[in-house]
């Protein structure tokens, strides 16, 4: 087994998928340094999940009182619901520190020997995408989660032989979209999994007010929740669309977001009354148009409307399905009697 890292790789880069529309892409660094500024640094401040937080307290308590690193976590769910935000959530109430990389910049058994070996006691490694470490890797966390051992080969053939470095007890967080993906002997090795679902639009406005306080921005109440049922249950996707209402309104009216003010800017930016943009709508249109309402393969429909399957099926397909608008059957994906409805368009017989 090759335990070298590869020295051209940053082993720390957050490589999570993500789409590039608008309201899906991915971040700029001056978005990086806002969505820093916007997350919550302690369970107090982090607002919904209100039953994924009370685990986490009882958790967390549990640990501190022990004097014992937090049991490894796994968060599953749809993307931009507050994963890695939790993770810094956990360091901050453990008092650790914590280490932010991600399942594709660790391509090689090397690369993830390089961090075990140099993590301190009690310190939290998060791994987002976690699904898509490869098998060799992910054999090499087994004895890091169980034992806190790394298991090294040296030498080749007859003369080879296998060495045990013991390794500091540490916290593994894990992230994922794809919980399906993982395999079985890595998530059973969790012994925290939790499931972040959609926000509530009482939670979303809640997260704009504070976003826009942090902010500075002064937002009318009614624009605030108009905000909050555009913005797809998803708190990313909240503090993304404040951040371009914000700079409309700042251009376009002095400064102030009122209802009127954001109704124009989402007309501007095409984003309508369910949070649905240009993909998405098209993703209805295609799939309304099929003669009799019949389904459609995933690879033909991302080809229809020009986005990677992948894309489909990970950012905008989840949010599609939660206000049913299409279904996923064995033949493909269908629309249902909703995205006609969304779309002023006449009913075919189911």
């Amino acid at each position: 087994m090759n335990w070298e890292a590869d020295p051209s790789k940053d082993l720390f880069a957050n490589d999570a998928h993500s789409s590039e529309s608008t309201l899906g892409g991915a971040l700029t660094s001056g978005d990086l340094d806002i969505d820093r500024t916007l997350r919550p640094q302690t369970l107090a401040d982090y607002l919904g999940q209100g039953r994924v937080r009370e685990a986490l307290h009882v958790h967390i308590d549990a640990a501190l009182a022990r004097k014992e690193p937090l049991d490894h976590v796994l968060f599953f769910g749809p993307p931009g619901l507050g994963k890695t935000t939790l993770a810094n959530v956990l360091a901050h109430e453990m008092g650790a520190k914590i280490r932010i990389t991600s399942g594709p910049a660790i391509a090689r058994t090397g690369d993830l020997a390089a961090i075990l070996t140099n993590l301190e006691p009690g310190e939290i490694l998060f791994i987002d995408e976690i699904h898509r470490l490869n098998r060799a890797v992910e054999e090499v966390l087994y004895p890091a989660m169980e034992d806190f051992a790394l298991d090294i080969i040296i030498g080749k053939g007859p003369a080879a032989r296998s060495i045990r470095l013991d390794l500091p007890r540490f916290t593994l967080v894990g992230a994922t979209t794809r919980t399906g993906l993982l395999t079985g002997p890595l998530r059973d090795r969790f012994g925290i999994i939790e499931h972040l679902d959609y926000y509530s639009i009482e939670e979303l406005s809640q997260i704009i007010r504070r976003s826009a306080s942090i902010l500075g921005v002064s937002m009318a109440d009614d624009a605030v929740v108009e905000l909050a049922r555009r913005s797809r249950g998803t708190p990313r996707i909240a503090n993304r669309l404040l951040k371009r209402v914000r700079d409309y309104a700042e251009v376009k009216a002095g400064g102030r977001i009122t209802s009127e003010v954001a109704a124009e800017a989402f007309e501007f930016f095409k984003i309508d009354s369910l949070g649905l943009e240009t993909v998405d709508q098209a993703i209805l249109e295609v799939l309304c148009k099929q003669p009799g309402g019949r389904a459609m393969g995933l690879a033909t429909l991302a080809s229809a409307v020009g986005e990677d399957p992948s894309t489909i099926e990970d950012v905008n397909e989840p949010y599609l399905i939660k206000e049913q608008l299409i279904e996923r059957v064995p033949t493909g994906r269908r629309a249902l009697p909703g995205a006609y409805e969304h779309l002023g368009l006449t009913l075919p017989g189911f």
